[in-house]
């Protein structure tokens, strides 16, 4: 009996070792990435700044129902939802959906939480957050216009592990997105709208990053948060390393054989104050991360990209704004934390993601991170 026991008490602290493993951090296995983080390193250390995740895994390994998805919901200002920031959009391949993009790249204008899913999952959380807004925040008879009118919703295609014709994000689970975001640690991986993602022919996800950066004088935080579901095997790189040699095994198990390119969806936080005109030079800077990690922008990709200010504009005198902003000599050192938390923050998604079996027995495996540290040293 003490034998059993002990084997059974041994086998739940293999799997709770496995389980704290994965979610190391691509610096807690001792890669370097150039940068001063900010306290979590994610993109909530932008002040204001919260994010919530609903994650969704039912019915089990190989079920033709097996569903692999979730919600992510960025809060610019977690004390105000409704609140309008200045926000732009850039996108490096367009095969994927936003809503509410065409008004923001329009107007400079953002308007409550960015919600990211799955792609089959848009309209109903779109439609969702309208619910949520018109119920929170009623409209007087007066106003043209309702808040939260446009809601930004993203994704990326997660119907290689997932049910997604199956439609398991519900109505309940935006709800739930859309309460009590956290101003803390961002869980990464296999978590949020990145539960059913995968990138380079691995598991992937989730991931965030953030610098501190200095500029004008003043101390500020660019944040970052991805929704990586990209890239082919050969593409991959960590520190400038190329990595499809030393990785030519653990490739994607097809119990049933699809064959669709992936997306990925990143967003971009600052709590220094930028014109949306700057704020779409940022946006424009997270290619050069993506780059770094061996992004190609591939045809069949959707490579979308929201970069916003928590800093909004002041009324003065009547029907004007007064904005107080960076000169665009002082944003090199802004445009560089871009770059480098977009690069560290897809290696973190890599890196805390855990091998995953979803519909009909299709299967990621998660990159090994041993193997990951030694082919590093080898830089071949």
């Amino acid at each position: 009996m003490f034998n059993v026991f002990a084997a059974l008490l041994l086998g739940f602290a293999s799997a709770f070792a496995a389980q704290a493993d994965r979610s190391e951090r691509a610096r807690d296995l001792g890669i370097h990435f150039e940068g001063e983080t900010g306290t979590f390193n994610a993109i909530t250390d932008v002040p204001g700044v919260a994010v919530n995740l609903v994650t969704i895994v039912a019915n089990p390994d190989g079920d033709p129902h097996a569903a692999r998805t979730g919600i992510t919901a960025i809060f610019p200002k977690v004390q105000a939802p409704d609140s309008h920031v200045p926000g732009a959009l850039y996108s490096l391949n367009g095969n994927g959906e936003m809503t509410g993009a065409l008004w923001l790249q329009e107007s400079g204008d953002l308007e409550g939480p960015i919600l990211l899913t799955n792609t089959y999952s848009v309209g109903l959380v779109r439609d969702t957050v309208r619910e949520w807004a018109a119920k929170r925040y009623p409209t007087h008879p007066d106003q043209y216009d309702d808040t939260l009118s446009l809601p930004i919703v993203g994704e990326t295609f997660d119907g290689f592990l997932s049910d997604i014709n199956g439609m398991h994000v519900k109505k309940d689970h935006v709800y739930q997105a859309l309460k009590n975001p956290s101003t803390g640690p961002v869980a990464e991986g296999n978590v949020g709208g990145g539960t059913g993602m995968s990138c380079f022919g691995f598991k992937c996800g989730t991931g965030t990053s953030s610098r501190r950066v200095k500029a004008g004088g003043k101390d500020y935080v660019v944040g970052v948060l991805v929704q990586a579901n990209y890239g082919a095997r050969e593409d991959l790189m960590v520190q400038g390393v190329s990595l499809a040699r030393q990785f030519t095994d653990l490739r994607p198990v097809h119990g049933e054989k699809k064959k669709k390119d992936g997306s990925i969806i990143v967003v971009v936080a600052t709590n220094a104050p930028l014109l949306p005109g700057q704020l779409k030079r940022l946006a424009q800077r997270v290619p050069l991360g993506l780059g770094r990690a061996g992004s190609i922008g591939d045809n069949s990709s959707g490579d979308i990209f929201i970069a916003f200010s928590t800093v909004s504009p002041q009324g003065a005198a009547p029907h004007l704004q007064v904005w107080h902003v960076l000169p665009n000599e002082m944003l090199a050192d802004v445009f560089r934390a871009v770059s480098r938390a977009t690069e560290e923050a897809v290696i973190n998604a890599l890196v805390a993601a855990e091998t995953m079996t979803g519909v009909l027995g299709n299967k990621m495996y998660a990159i090994p991170h041993q193997r990951l540290l030694d082919a590093l040293k080898k830089k071949p």
